[in-house]
Protein backbone atom coordinates (compact mmCIF):
# COMPACT_ATOMS: atom_id res chain seq x y z
CA UNK A 1 0.00 0.00 0.00
CA UNK A 2 1.11 3.44 -0.33
CA UNK A 3 -0.14 6.69 0.28
CA UNK A 4 1.38 10.21 -1.67
CA UNK A 5 0.64 13.99 -1.14
CA UNK A 6 0.99 16.63 -3.56
CA UNK A 7 3.05 19.64 -3.01
CA UNK A 8 1.47 22.73 -1.98
CA UNK A 9 3.94 24.49 -4.41
CA UNK A 10 1.79 26.38 -8.01
CA UNK A 11 5.25 25.06 -8.97
CA UNK A 12 4.82 21.18 -10.61
CA UNK A 13 7.27 19.69 -8.89
CA UNK A 14 9.91 17.12 -10.52
CA UNK A 15 11.24 15.69 -7.17
CA UNK A 16 9.45 12.44 -6.06
CA UNK A 17 10.70 11.44 -2.59
CA UNK A 18 9.73 7.62 -1.66
CA UNK A 19 9.54 7.09 1.73
CA UNK A 20 8.82 3.71 3.87
CA UNK A 21 7.08 4.16 6.93
CA UNK A 22 9.40 3.36 9.76
CA UNK A 23 12.70 4.15 7.61
CA UNK A 24 15.43 6.87 7.30
CA UNK A 25 13.63 9.63 4.80
CA UNK A 26 13.07 12.05 7.72
CA UNK A 27 16.68 13.13 6.85
CA UNK A 28 15.55 14.00 3.56
CA UNK A 29 12.24 15.93 4.02
CA UNK A 30 14.02 17.88 6.31
CA UNK A 31 16.38 18.89 3.89
CA UNK A 32 13.56 18.93 1.17
CA UNK A 33 12.32 21.60 3.62
CA UNK A 34 15.19 23.50 4.05
CA UNK A 35 15.60 24.12 0.46
CA UNK A 36 12.06 25.06 0.18
CA UNK A 37 11.59 23.11 -3.45
CA UNK A 38 8.60 21.36 -4.63
CA UNK A 39 8.29 17.72 -4.27
CA UNK A 40 6.09 15.31 -3.71
CA UNK A 41 5.87 12.56 -1.10
CA UNK A 42 5.10 8.88 -1.41
CA UNK A 43 4.68 6.76 1.54
CA UNK A 44 5.00 2.85 1.19
CA UNK A 45 3.44 0.86 3.98
CA UNK A 46 5.25 -2.42 4.84
CA UNK A 47 3.78 -5.20 4.90
CA UNK A 48 2.68 -8.07 8.03
CA UNK A 49 6.51 -9.30 8.16
CA UNK A 50 7.72 -5.60 7.97
CA UNK A 51 9.18 -5.62 4.71
CA UNK A 52 8.90 -3.22 1.78
CA UNK A 53 5.36 -3.48 -0.27
CA UNK A 54 6.17 -4.62 -4.22
CA UNK A 55 5.53 -1.12 -5.10
CA UNK A 56 8.69 -0.10 -4.10
CA UNK A 57 10.53 -2.60 -5.60
CA UNK A 58 8.78 -1.51 -8.64
CA UNK A 59 11.00 1.96 -7.88
CA UNK A 60 14.02 0.55 -7.24
CA UNK A 61 15.15 -3.12 -7.59
CA UNK A 62 16.21 -3.20 -3.57
CA UNK A 63 13.10 -1.83 -2.73
CA UNK A 64 14.74 0.03 -0.15
CA UNK A 65 14.14 3.89 1.34
CA UNK A 66 14.49 6.71 0.68
CA UNK A 67 14.20 6.99 -2.97
CA UNK A 68 14.22 10.24 -5.14
CA UNK A 69 12.74 10.51 -8.50
CA UNK A 70 14.02 13.83 -10.38
CA UNK A 71 11.89 13.67 -13.41
CA UNK A 72 11.87 10.64 -15.75
CA UNK A 73 15.50 9.97 -15.82
CA UNK A 74 16.78 10.21 -12.62
CA UNK A 75 15.95 7.66 -9.32
CA UNK A 76 18.41 7.98 -6.68
CA UNK A 77 18.64 5.83 -3.57
CA UNK A 78 21.21 5.70 -0.61
CA UNK A 79 20.65 8.69 1.91
CA UNK A 80 23.85 9.75 1.87
CA UNK A 81 23.89 9.95 -2.13
CA UNK A 82 20.64 12.11 -2.23
CA UNK A 83 21.76 14.57 0.41
CA UNK A 84 24.81 15.33 -1.96
CA UNK A 85 22.62 15.61 -5.07
CA UNK A 86 20.14 17.91 -3.71
CA UNK A 87 22.44 20.37 -2.23
CA UNK A 88 24.82 20.26 -5.34
CA UNK A 89 21.49 20.62 -7.82
CA UNK A 90 19.21 22.62 -5.79
CA UNK A 91 21.01 24.12 -2.74
CA UNK A 92 24.74 25.06 -3.44
CA UNK A 93 24.69 28.44 -2.13
CA UNK A 94 22.86 27.57 0.64
CA UNK A 95 24.44 24.97 2.11
CA UNK A 96 27.49 24.11 -0.08
CA UNK A 97 31.17 24.32 0.53
CA UNK A 98 34.01 25.78 -0.85
CA UNK A 99 35.75 22.84 -1.73
CA UNK A 100 39.78 24.06 -0.35
CA UNK A 101 38.41 24.98 2.86
CA UNK A 102 38.98 22.65 6.09
CA UNK A 103 35.15 22.52 6.44
CA UNK A 104 34.54 21.42 3.85
CA UNK A 105 36.96 18.20 4.91
CA UNK A 106 35.36 18.42 8.19
CA UNK A 107 31.82 17.57 6.41
CA UNK A 108 33.26 14.83 4.12
CA UNK A 109 34.60 12.93 7.04
CA UNK A 110 31.26 13.39 9.34
CA UNK A 111 29.01 12.67 6.34
CA UNK A 112 30.67 9.47 6.03
CA UNK A 113 31.13 8.33 9.46
CA UNK A 114 27.47 8.44 9.86
CA UNK A 115 26.61 5.29 7.90
CA UNK A 116 30.15 4.04 8.05
CA UNK A 117 30.53 4.08 11.73
CA UNK A 118 28.09 4.45 13.94
CA UNK A 119 24.71 3.47 12.54
CA UNK A 120 26.28 0.01 11.93
CA UNK A 121 26.80 -0.53 15.59
CA UNK A 122 23.02 1.06 16.46
CA UNK A 123 22.03 -1.51 13.64
CA UNK A 124 24.18 -3.96 15.57
CA UNK A 125 22.42 -2.97 19.20
CA UNK A 126 19.25 -3.27 17.64
CA UNK A 127 19.46 -6.77 16.02
CA UNK A 128 20.30 -8.03 19.14
CA UNK A 129 17.65 -6.67 21.31
CA UNK A 130 15.29 -7.86 19.06
CA UNK A 131 16.62 -11.40 18.44
CA UNK A 132 16.22 -12.94 21.93
CA UNK A 133 12.42 -12.21 21.53
CA UNK A 134 12.05 -14.34 17.88
CA UNK A 135 13.16 -17.73 19.53
CA UNK A 136 11.38 -20.24 20.79
CA UNK A 137 9.97 -19.63 23.91
CA UNK A 138 11.86 -22.29 26.02
CA UNK A 139 15.44 -21.18 24.69
CA UNK A 140 14.52 -17.03 24.94
CA UNK A 141 16.21 -16.45 28.52
CA UNK A 142 19.20 -18.33 27.29
CA UNK A 143 19.66 -16.08 24.06
CA UNK A 144 18.39 -12.95 25.95
CA UNK A 145 21.49 -13.49 28.37
CA UNK A 146 23.78 -14.28 25.53
CA UNK A 147 23.04 -11.60 23.71
CA UNK A 148 23.13 -9.15 26.49
CA UNK A 149 26.74 -10.18 27.30
CA UNK A 150 27.22 -9.84 23.40
CA UNK A 151 26.20 -5.87 23.76
CA UNK A 152 28.04 -5.74 26.73
CA UNK A 153 31.36 -6.69 25.26
CA UNK A 154 31.18 -6.07 21.45
CA UNK A 155 28.87 -2.84 21.08
CA UNK A 156 28.80 -0.33 24.59
CA UNK A 157 32.44 0.17 24.59
CA UNK A 158 32.30 1.33 20.93
CA UNK A 159 29.18 3.39 21.45
CA UNK A 160 30.81 4.87 24.69
CA UNK A 161 34.11 5.61 22.07
CA UNK A 162 31.61 7.44 19.52
CA UNK A 163 29.38 9.31 22.31
CA UNK A 164 33.10 10.97 23.26
CA UNK A 165 34.03 11.66 20.01
CA UNK A 166 30.48 13.60 19.08
CA UNK A 167 30.55 15.14 22.00
CA UNK A 168 34.05 16.70 21.63
CA UNK A 169 33.01 17.76 17.93
CA UNK A 170 30.05 19.34 18.96
CA UNK A 171 32.02 21.31 21.94
CA UNK A 172 34.66 22.51 18.89
CA UNK A 173 31.73 23.59 17.28
CA UNK A 174 30.05 25.22 19.61
CA UNK A 175 31.15 28.63 18.79
CA UNK A 176 30.68 28.60 15.36
CA UNK A 177 26.96 27.53 15.46
CA UNK A 178 26.87 24.59 16.68
CA UNK A 179 26.89 22.20 13.34
CA UNK A 180 29.37 19.94 12.49
CA UNK A 181 31.30 21.60 9.89
CA UNK A 182 31.49 24.48 11.93
CA UNK A 183 29.77 26.67 9.97
CA UNK A 184 26.45 29.10 10.90
CA UNK A 185 23.84 27.06 8.81
CA UNK A 186 23.65 23.04 8.32
CA UNK A 187 25.63 21.03 5.76
CA UNK A 188 25.61 17.39 4.28
CA UNK A 189 26.19 16.35 7.30
CA UNK A 190 24.19 17.29 9.49
CA UNK A 191 21.58 16.39 7.35
CA UNK A 192 22.85 12.96 6.76
CA UNK A 193 23.77 12.00 10.88
CA UNK A 194 20.85 13.40 12.11
CA UNK A 195 18.74 10.67 11.90
CA UNK A 196 21.51 8.63 13.29
CA UNK A 197 22.08 11.10 16.11
CA UNK A 198 18.45 10.75 17.04
CA UNK A 199 18.71 7.12 16.97
CA UNK A 200 21.67 6.89 19.54
CA UNK A 201 20.00 9.16 21.99
CA UNK A 202 17.08 6.79 22.05
CA UNK A 203 19.41 3.77 21.60
CA UNK A 204 22.16 4.57 23.56
CA UNK A 205 21.08 7.06 25.90
CA UNK A 206 23.86 6.70 28.59
CA UNK A 207 26.47 7.33 26.04
CA UNK A 208 24.61 10.37 24.63
CA UNK A 209 26.08 13.43 26.18
CA UNK A 210 24.42 17.23 26.68
CA UNK A 211 25.96 18.28 23.63
CA UNK A 212 24.24 15.62 21.16
CA UNK A 213 21.32 15.69 22.64
CA UNK A 214 21.17 19.66 22.55
CA UNK A 215 21.70 19.01 18.85
CA UNK A 216 19.24 16.89 18.47
CA UNK A 217 17.02 18.76 19.64
CA UNK A 218 17.56 21.81 17.67
CA UNK A 219 17.14 19.96 14.85
CA UNK A 220 13.79 18.66 15.97
CA UNK A 221 13.08 22.01 16.85
CA UNK A 222 13.63 23.85 13.43
CA UNK A 223 10.66 25.35 11.44
CA UNK A 224 11.61 22.78 8.62
CA UNK A 225 12.10 19.72 10.55
CA UNK A 226 8.70 21.15 12.52
CA UNK A 227 7.15 20.93 9.04
CA UNK A 228 8.05 17.41 8.16
CA UNK A 229 6.81 16.24 11.78
CA UNK A 230 3.62 17.86 10.86
CA UNK A 231 2.96 15.86 7.36
CA UNK A 232 3.82 12.49 9.46
CA UNK A 233 0.69 13.65 11.88
CA UNK A 234 -1.77 14.60 9.31
CA UNK A 235 -0.65 10.41 7.71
Amino acid sequence: MSFEQQSSSATAPTLTLHHLENSRSQRILWLLEELGVPYDLKIYKRTPEKRAPKELFDVHPLGKSPVLTDGPKLTLAESGAIVEYLISRYGKDKFGLDENSDAWVENMYWAHYSEGSLQPLLTRRFIYKIVPDRTPFLIRPVARLLFNNLDSVLIAPELEKHGKLIESRLEEVSSTGGWLAGQSHPTSSDFILSFTLEVFTLAAPEYAGPKTKQYVEKIKSSAAYQRVSSIFDSI
